[in-house]
């Protein structure tokens, strides 16, 4: 969603650097901020020309053979037992329009409300059916018809039952000794503990409570393993997501005159309309001067002046795959000298992060290139008071045993950089854990950033290592008050290796061009 490994605690301390790695990185980095420039050879940013990729999405589906195959692979994976999913609801008001929940969608293609799986495995063989929930004729009318009973084979190969079976069904499986696997019906896993009222919750209660002795657990795990290597036509998909949201950014920067966030917004989302997008992937996030130092500020509703930046995370959805862009762009054309030193800061931490982000590589150390960058700039900067400084968090962590996420460069720079991409903003990818390493249908993001605010320095606890540091910093804090940058891309990696697909403008050189280009309109 942007994005951001918007991380938990945990995720968080296992994207930072550790110390091992760090120096490795740093004693090969430079030691001027904004002299690493990446390299000439760089993939340009020019819009890219119709080709047969863009086509090719454009008529590519997920098939009902793929779809089959998902189910076969997941039935691999459980050997015996009974898989419940269910889809998303109806919605209770007309302000929007129905999307599915990504593992339902996954396992089935089927883009409608109030419906469920039902997959008993045995022996590795799945037998699947849809239970379908009907429309009465009238409502019909209003809403268009649904897949019925008779048409559900044809449509998506799987025979179909009347919703109001499901209940006596799972009563009568739950008998067999067969345990259950829940895929949870949540509308993102960033928030599945906090979403414990869905149908699937509830009837997982119920069950437990009817069947006290009955085995109920998990299955998200194992769908998301199964949606961690993109398959070329969910490549084809993302391409074409990513293509779009490049077109929006590539819009807003194009924009005379913003006077409001909500202007650039409109920028950007228009263009994923335009060119048929269903719709955002995430919430837009457009915020500019202290409001881009929020990571995920998405009210878009202030004022935007000359002198500021603004941070732009937008990506659209098209037909389920999303895509996930940032950008950083001045209000008035052209960065200040200050804003070139962190924008660039960023950059070539983005820069470094692309290099160590191939085919067999760690994910754990290209993060911790970027870290190492960001962290040699940022002490340059005077915004720490060395490298291997620390202070005291206002969260909760233990700086003894693990000092990585107390180091004071963490304040300006406090999420990960790297997240899958797929049918959710934050997808699996198939490496996880420590080790983990780039492979061949993985679709991800690079984001590095940097926020500076005083404020940032009001909600750290009064202790003398923070009053030290605090005073040490304030000073230069207060130059570049207000300085969110965050640089995001878009990557897959194929057998000819690692492509950037968000092909728009990130270079300073090539956004001030690109906004030189605007006509000048007055308010």
């Amino acid at each position: 969603m942007h994005f951001h490994s918007r991380l938990s605690a945990p995720r968080l301390r296992a994207a930072i650097t550790t110390a091992s790695l760090t120096a490795a990185f740093m004693a090969a980095l430079p030691t001027t901020v904004g002299a690493q420039s990446p390299p000439p050879a760089r993939r340009p940013a020019t819009r890219p020309a119709a080709t047969p990729n863009r086509a090719a999405a454009v008529d590519t589906v997920i098939t009902q053979a793929e779809v089959s195959a998902r189910r076969a692979a997941l039935a691999e994976k459980v050997e015996n037992g009974v898989v419940l999913s269910y889809g998303g609801r109806a919605l209770v008001h007309d302000f929007s329009t129905f999307y599915q929940l990504s593992a339902f969608r996954y396992l089935t293609e089927l883009n409608e409300p109030d419906h469920a799986l039902v997959m008993v495995v045995r022996d590795k063989q799945a037998q699947s059916t849809l239970f379908l929930t009907p429309l009465d004729p009238r409502t019909a009318f209003y809403y268009g018809q649904r897949v019925d009973t008779a048409s559900s084979l044809a449509r998506y190969g799987m025979p179909g039952r009347s919703f109001a079976a499901l209940a006596g069904v799972l009563d009568s499986l739950a008998g067999t000794g067969l345990p259950f696997y829940n895929i949870p019906d949540v509308e993102t896993m960033d928030f599945a503990r906090d979403d414990s009222l869905t149908r699937g919750q509830e009837t997982v209660k119920s069950l437990s409570r009817k069947f006290p002795n009955l085995a109920i657990r998990n299955g998200m795990a194992l769908v998301l393993q199964l949606r961690a290597k993109k398959s070329p036509a969910e490549l084809a998909l993302i391409r074409r997501a990513a293509e779009i949201s490049a077109e929006g950014h590539r819009a807003a920067m194009l924009t005379a005159n913003p006077q409001a966030e909500y202007e650039l917004r409109a920028a950007i989302e228009y263009e994923f309309t335009r060119r048929g997008a269903e719709r955002p992937a995430y919430g837009s996030i457009v915020g500019g001067g202290y409001n881009g130092t929020t990571l995920h500020y998405m009210k878009d509703s202030d004022p935007v002046k000359p002198g500021d930046l603004v941070v732009m995370d937008a990506g659209a959805e098209f037909r389920g795959y999303a895509a996930d862009i940032t950008r950083t762009i001045p209000v008035s054309g052209t960065f200040t000298p200050a804003q070139r030193k962190v924008y660039q800061l960023v950059r070539d931490a983005q820069h470094v992060a692309e290099q160590m982000s191939k085919v067999g590589m760690s994910v754990r150390a290209a993060a911790d290139s970027s870290v190492a960058v960001r962290t040699r700039g940022l002490a340059a900067l005077g915004l720490i008071e060395s490298e291997e400084a620390t202070f005291d968090p206002p969260w909760a962590v233990n700086c003894t045993t693990n000092p990585a996420p107390c180091r004071q460069a963490n304040l300006w720079m406090i999420h990960g950089i790297t997240h899958g991409i797929g049918l959710a903003v934050h997808d699996p990818m198939q490496g996880a854990g420590r080790d983990a390493t780039f492979q061949v249908g993985d679709a991800f993001t690079i984001e590095p950033g940097i926020y500076i605010s005083t404020r940032a320095l009001a909600v750290l606890p009064d202790t003398p290592k923070n009053r030290a540091f605090i005073a040490k910093v304030k000073a230069v804090v207060q130059q570049y008050e207000n300085t969110g940058v965050r640089i995001e891309d878009d990557y897959v990696i194929t057998e000819k290796g690692l492509e950037r697909i968000s092909l728009v403008p990130r270079e300073i050189d090539e956004i001030e061009a690109l906004m030189k280009r605007r006509r000048t309109i007055q308010p």
